[in-house]
């Protein structure tokens, strides 16, 4: 079915701060079902990382907001707010997409003023989520860094970057490229209760596998791990199993971070399904968004022994991108059009 013929009237279709991102039309189709796509114009798609000198990156591009991957643990679930949009549901079912985001990303590359300065994908929402295959934008993504001799790297959950694998490659002999899987869980009623919208883990394996063929040292993110339902002794060992099979470079692993909507978000669903965790939980995270450092300092504890056995603490390119999402905090003005 063409998308033209699912145009919402703009009236019905978006809410008032969808306005203020250059909204141009709602479009909904049954290959997406309960999803709704507000097309944008953005003004920019360069966004200035605050205090990026720490970081390997100052910059990102993120050609969406929102994500139909519905991690019930997303931490950029409250940058859908600054829209008037809610963390929740919204989050998960009103994609935003910058249809845009191509030529003005080339037009900003080859400013003058532009250094070629490391840019990031995936730090905020997937790239790589369903949506990618209808709109098709990372491949211009690519080729705008590629061609401008920026480097950059990408986090993603999306198995639709194998799809790129050719264009990744290119753009590896013009520029450094490090790319990153997100690998957290791998028992399949988990999976579904708490990252819904995402390929399998095995699907994601297969991905590392692929772009470890392609000669990419890949890094695997384990995380986040979740509080006494991911942290097992049993389940990180079979996992990191896994993941040095499928042939990762490195991994990286730490526990989830409950930061403002995102906490009640995920309670909310603790509080059902698993509803004795809930007095743990407020032990283990009081009022704050971070496990306690005793917590912390025992997570590392099982898993340095699993990184040495399987030789996976070589080469961890996107540790720092990680770490840098989980803790920051987006400007609202920057938000609206980030």
């Amino acid at each position: 079915m063409r998308w033209q013929s699912q145009t919402l009237d703009a009236d019905d279709g978006a809410l008032p701060g969808l306005e203020r991102a250059g909204f141009v039309r709602s479009v909904q189709t049954p290959e997406f079902e309960g999803i709704t796509f507000h097309e944008v114009l953005c003004k920019s798609a360069l966004n200035k990382v605050p205090d990026g000198g720490s970081l390997p990156f100052g910059w990102t591009v993120n050609p969406m907001r929102g994500c139909s991957h519905a991690c019930r643990y997303c931490f950029a679930r409250g940058s859908h707010e600054y829209l008037d949009l809610d963390s929740g549901t919204d989050f998960d079912s009103q994609i935003v997409v910058k249809t845009n985001v191509v030529p003005i990303l080339r037009k900003e590359l080859h400013k003058r003023s532009w250094h070629r300065e490391p840019v990031a994908l995936g730090t905020n929402t997937d790239p790589y989520q369903r949506a990618e295959g209808r709109y098709r934008l990372m491949p211009g993504i690519i080729g705008a860094l590629a061609e401008s001799g920026t480097g950059f790297s990408i986090l993603t959950k999306g198995t639709l970057m194998r799809r790129d694998l050719p264009l990744l490659s290119q753009a590896a002999r013009q520029v450094p490229v490090h790319l990153a899987v997100s690998i957290a869980i791998l028992d399949p009623e988990l999976h579904k209760a708490v990252e819904s919208g995402t390929p399998s883990p095995r699907a994601r394996l297969e991905l590392v596998r692929a772009l470890a063929d392609a000669g990419f040292a890949v890094n695997v993110m384990v995380a986040p791990v979740i509080p006494y339902l991911t942290d097992s002794k049993a389940h990180l060992a079979e996992l990191f199993g896994e993941i040095a099979a499928a042939g990762a470079a490195g991994v990286t692993a730490f526990p989830m971070h409950l930061r403002g909507s995102t906490r009640g978000w995920f309670i909310e669903w603790l509080a059902e399904a698993h509803p004795s965790l809930l007095r743990r939980y407020r032990q283990l995270y009081g009022r704050g968004a971070s496990v306690t450092p005793e917590y912390s300092a025992w997570l590392r504890g099982r898993i340095e022994p699993l990184l040495e056995k399987h030789r996976l603490n070589r080469d961890r390119p996107a540790e720092p991108e990680v770490r840098a999402a989980e803790s920051y905090t987006p400007d609202p003005q920057l938000a609206l059009f980030a």
